[in-house]
């Protein structure tokens, strides 16, 4: 796929770490111009005191063969957005792919205690930072999207199923951005332009490293705490499931659809960055609903 996606023009919305550094990065491999937004720059934090930043998922996009572009923007204002997409019109006067991975809800989400024990507000400013931030985004980013007459919208979500996520601000915000893709596809479709909802497995992203004390080097030693995260798996696996939709010729058989990056592994064949094939979904009905022993590998 070096070359799959040369020519096509790429926002990744909340593309500073996780998911949205993974898919930023594979699509910048298949040879997309990728503009990277978010709110954690070099010289300005964001709420979610992590350590990466918008500068260093655009170098990542240089080094595997695209052209990254950061672009520090923070996505619950909309006049931000639009200052957004003015360098994509003017120097591209295209846009052929929107991930939609703003989250920002790490440090507001509440696990372990019932609803009305959670901060109403910090539930409330999750599903700003979650929800209206990327319904913000396309609705600045659907004129230059139909103006191609094709591409497509990733909205970035956590599981498929119709199964609670565990906290109800979380779920909520997870369910909800699956609803979005479903009414961009509705609205979007006759502009010949898909939307789909795309779910990693259990994501071995920065931040989950770090809860463990591992790198992505080591990262094995956290199976011993958690037996689960052997089946974990890169950011870049979804990214190569985002950059092979993205690729696809008949992307449209997916309108609408919430999907996974251990069933696109199936459908197009990628593996991730080790060259395994994480399955999470059905790890997830053998051994963690249906109770079979794990390996432990």
């Amino acid at each position: 796929m070096s070359d799959a996606l040369a020519g096509r023009v790429a926002l990744v919305a909340g593309g500073t770490r996780g998911a949205g550094r993974g898919i930023a990065t594979a699509l910048g491999a298949a040879g997309a111009t990728v503009f990277v937004s978010g709110r954690s720059t070099r010289t300005q934090a964001s709420e979610m005191g992590r350590p990466e930043t918008i500068e260093e998922t655009a170098a990542l996009v240089d080094a595997a063969g695209g052209r990254g572009i950061a672009v520090r923007t923070d996505h619950l204002e909309p006049a931000e957005v639009a200052d957004l997409l003015q360098p994509i019109e003017r120097d591209a006067g295209r846009l052929d792919v929107l991930v939609n991975d703003i989250w920002g809800g790490d440090p507001l989400a509440v696990w372990g205690r019932p609803f009305w024990q959670h901060p109403l507000a910090d539930g409330l400013r999750l599903h700003r930072v979650a929800i209206e931030t990327h319904a913000i985004t396309s609705w600045h980013a659907a004129p230059l999207l139909i103006r191609t007459g094709a591409g497509l919208v990733v909205e970035v979500t956590d599981g498929v199923g119709d199964g609670y996520r565990g906290s109800f601000f979380y779920d909520l915000a997870k369910a909800s951005v699956i609803r979005l893709a479903r009414a961009q596809a509705a609205e979007l479709a006759p502009h010949g332009v898909t939307a789909v909802a795309v779910t990693p497995g259990f994501l071995r992203s920065e931040a989950m490293l770090d809860h463990f004390g591992v790198t992505e080097a080591t990262w094995r030693e956290a199976v011993a705490r958690d037996p689960h995260f052997a089946v974990s798996e890169t950011p870049l696996y979804v990214g190569r499931a985002v950059a092979a939709l993205a690729a696809d010729p008949a992307i449209a058989r997916f309108n609408g659809q919430a999907l996974a990056s251990w069933q696109l592994a199936r459908e197009y064949g990628f593996t991730d960055a080790d060259g395994s094939r994480p399955d999470w979904g059905r790890y997830f009905d053998e051994v963690v609903e249906g109770g079979a022993p794990t390996t432990g590998t």
